[in-house]
């Protein structure tokens, strides 16, 4: 049965997403495409303590030849019944020196789905391994500035699970900061602009997800990073409970993102030099964090939606499995 028959409902169209699952990302794709009737698994290397969620870890331990054993028994188990290959972060299940032609010859479609950290300063030499996939995709414009033809796929929450929280209008208004790493996430110059306002602070640090979420939930202003040039999940998670989000914004990014999709982007940008001046009128003025929250949680729905992901992943495949044309795209990559 060929990937297009699969496509049109004869028989589920079966993906491997694979081999980690950085940030929850890959399992929230999972589920919504599951939702939509694929027949997706998410298959891992090791579980995260963080994010343990996946359908089979293949605890990979042991020195290097013991770890390749176990990466290429599990291809070969993988490999019938697996239409798409969907990585992350990078990785493959075997080398990828080796894992891109083996599934071109036995015409497997695969995807390379890069999360942020993973490409982020890198030359186009170290990402060139990239485009022996069928496709690649990156989260947001700000990081083509490193994969410039990739896919746009921005990542998924169940936005309407989340229940809106939105900032109060007490006289000291909590501000809250949650990094995963302080150096990147530039938490000295964040504590620094924080202090001597007329505010609470809230630091969350070395919580597993389901605490630290509660946590967000408490907060009036949320503060994200400095130096990466865009948000991430922290700051999507907190738009969708309808908090402001203070962050550092590319302007061309920004510019992109609002024309590509006809939507303001409702973050509030700022720099080391500059944070202390656009948090005094979210601390001063409750009406403002409100407003702000609330577009931020339409912005949410609108672009973030797990929903509104699946239709693009799906959009994706059904062009990596359209026919002939798919394979001669292949080939023009490796």
């Amino acid at each position: 049965m060929s990937d297009t028959d699969s496509l049109s409902g004869r028989r589920a169209l079966r993906v491997v997403h694979c081999p980690v699952n950085t940030a929850g990302v890959p399992w929230t794709n999972v589920e919504a495409l599951r939702r939509r009737g694929v027949d997706a698994t998410l298959v891992v290397f090791n579980r995260y303590q963080l994010h343990p969620e996946a359908d089979e870890s293949l605890e990979r331990r042991g020195g290097f030849a013991r770890r390749q054993a176990t990466q290429w028994r599990a291809l070969l188990r993988l490999l019938p019944r697996t239409d798409v290959f969907h990585f992350y972060f990078g990785l493959t299940l075997v080398p990828r020196s080796l894992q891109f032609p083996i599934l071109r010859s036995l015409g497997k479609k695969s995807v390379m789905h890069y999360l942020g950290s993973d490409i982020r300063g890198k030359s186009p030499q170290e990402l060139a391994f990239g485009r022996k996939a069928g496709a690649e995709i990156v989260g947001s414009y700000d990081a083509m500035r490193w994969v410039p033809h990739a896919e746009f796929v921005p990542p998924g929450i169940d936005v309407a699970s989340i229940e809106p929280a939105p900032p109060t209008d007490r006289a000291r208004p909590l501000v809250l900061h949650a990094p995963s790493s302080r150096r990147r996430k530039g938490t000295e110059h964040v504590l620094a602009a924080l202090e001597g306002l007329d505010a609470d602070v809230l630091l969350v640090e070395g919580l597993d997800h389901r605490e630290a979420f509660e946590r967000y939930r408490e907060a009036d202003i949320v503060v994200d990073q400095l130096n990466a040039g865009w948000y991430g999940l922290l700051a999507i998670e907190c738009m969708a409970l309808g908090k402001p989000v203070v962050t550092f914004l590319r302007d061309e990014a920004r510019r992109r993102t609002e024309r590509e999709l006809g939507v303001e982007v409702p973050l509030v940008s700022a720099t080391a030099e500059t944070l202390r001046a656009q948090l005094e009128p979210l601390v001063a003025d409750a009406s403002e964090r409100r407003r702000i929250g609330a577009a931020s949680r339409a912005y949410v729905e609108r672009v973030h939606d797990v929903e509104r992901v699946a239709d693009r992943l799906l959009a994706l495949y059904a062009r990596l499995c359209s026919g002939p044309e798919s394979a001669s795209a292949d080939s023009g990559r490796a």
